[in-house]
């Protein structure tokens, strides 16, 4: 990194699909939501299943975002 980041957002996505799917999912929302992101930090992973619902794959992910200026 060319600057320490200075901020820090989390974001939570999931998916049907795979764990990957989230991951991915998220990260493209985080990039598109936020300017200046320079890395991302997968904190949390988690799924479910149950009777009569489809498997899913949950993710928190951290952006570190850099000073502007």
């Amino acid at each position: 990194m060319k600057d320490p980041a200075d901020k820090l957002v989390e974001f939570t996505g999931s998916s049907t699909t795979s764990i990957e799917d989230a991951i991915i999912s998220t990260v493209y929302r985080a990039y598109k939501t936020i300017r200046d992101s320079c890395w991302f930090q997968v904190i949390e992973t988690h799924g479910g299943a149950g009777e009569g619902r489809e498997d899913q794959w949950q993710v928190t992910i951290r952006v570190g975002l850099t000073k502007e200026g």
